[in-house]
């Protein structure tokens, strides 16, 4: 079940990290590279939308097996379910961006 409140505490920590960076496109890459799972959060109409930015066939094992697994996670606050979705397109690996 998902916490949203430690959702919006991971994303603003992650919002200071980019913030204080130089290069805030590396320390973005350098977030999403560093944990298993990356979900951005946004404003929607019934309080906060999810899209998974990384993470997904992990998620999806999860679900099937009905089990806990131990994995590491963190989310990105972006202003919308487009933002979520591109941002999933510029960090994926380039050979699914090819087949994208």
């Amino acid at each position: 079940m998902l916490n949203f409140d430690e959702l919006r505490e991971l994303a603003a920590d992650v919002r200071v990290f980019v913030d204080v960076a130089e290069d805030k496109a590396e320390a973005l890459r350098t977030v999403i590279a560093a944990y298993d799972v990356v979900l951005a959060i946004f404003p929607s109409g019934d309080g906060m939308g999810i899209h998974v930015v990384k993470g997904k066939e992990i998620l999806d094992k999860i679900a099937k097996s009905r089990t806990h697994a131990i994995y590491s996670h963190t989310a990105i606050a972006v202003p919308d379910l487009e933002h979520a979705e591109v941002l999933k397109y510029l960090t994926a690996p380039a050979a699914q961006q090819i087949a994208a």
